[in-house]
């Protein structure tokens, strides 16, 4: 079988980012890269009956096109014929085109380092994201939270105890590593689309925990990891952004501010390293 045939060129087509309207939520790593590089996007979620267009590609009738199937949930990525979805593989489709990734070819060309930055993302959006949702869903998202409570504490004080200083004094590692290179970057010397995942996810987690975030960053022990997130924050195009009404506010979303789930910290591990 012959494989599907693309548009010969997509370079002058606008993306289009396929999202719910009302929080930032998993589409706003999509939409920092977007921002980051200036790219012309369009979103749903600034769009008059923006929802429609995410209903109708996540609808059980839905069943795709001859080349796409239906995507399962947004973020959804329209750009030429392609349509994709899940939050990192659409990243790694955008951050080659994008310039968010060092260039696989070239004098100094990094053929690898796609999938490194890619790894990086995949560990930020696990432990930053995927497990800050779960602390107010730890049972089933089917539920609310009311009905989890409970469990939602436990689940809490076990993110906060153990499972956010092993991410944060992970990046931390990275970050004084040889294969950061210089500056506060997580790879190469220079800004990727992991710094940008990592900035939105310690944003997402000091809204929702932000006694943990707080003695996190007043402790010293994960500084570098600190100033990435300041670094990001003050890139034009990003500080541009974030000033802006399409920076959306946060809600019920992936992060959420539950006061009776806002946990102080216990001592948190010393990293080994420094730089």
């Amino acid at each position: 079988m012959s494989a599907p045939k693309r548009q010969k060129s997509v370079k002058d087509v606008p993306y289009e980012l396929i999202y719910w309207p009302g929080n930032p939520g998993r589409g706003e790593f999509v939409r920092l890269a977007l921002e980051e590089a200036g790219a012309d996007y369009t979103d749903t979620a600034h769009i008059e009956k923006g929802v429609d267009q995410v209903l109708a590609q996540i609808r059980g009738e839905n069943i795709g096109d001859d080349n796409n199937p239906p995507p399962l949930a947004p973020p959804i990525l329209r750009h030429g014929d392609l349509l994709i979805s899940q939050t990192p593989n659409i990243l790694l489709y955008l951050g080659p085109r994008l310039g968010l990734v060092p260039p696989a070819d070239g004098e100094d060309g990094d053929a690898d380092a796609l999938y490194r930055v890619n790894a990086l993302t995949l560990t930020a959006l696990d432990g930053l994201s995927n497990e800050v949702h779960d602390c107010h869903h730890p049972i089933a998202v089917s539920l609310y939270y009311e009905d989890q409570k409970e469990e939602a504490l436990r689940k809490s004080r076990d993110f906060v105890k153990n499972r956010l200083p092993k991410f944060l004094g992970y990046f931390e590692r990275v970050i004084t590593g040889k294969a950061s290179g210089d500056g506060p970057w997580l790879y190469g010397g220079r800004l990727t689309y992991a710094d940008l995942v990592l900035f939105q996810a310690i944003d997402g987690v000091k809204f929702a925990f932000p006694n943990a975030m707080s003695a996190a960053q007043t402790s010293g022990k994960y500084a570098h990891v600190f100033e990435l997130y300041d670094a990001v924050k003050e890139r034009p195009k990003i500080k541009e952004y974030l000033a802006s009404e399409r920076r959306q506010n946060y809600s019920q979303g992936i992060y959420r501010h539950y006061p009776e789930l806002d946990l102080a910290t216990g001592d948190m591990p010393q990293p080994t390293v420094t730089k």
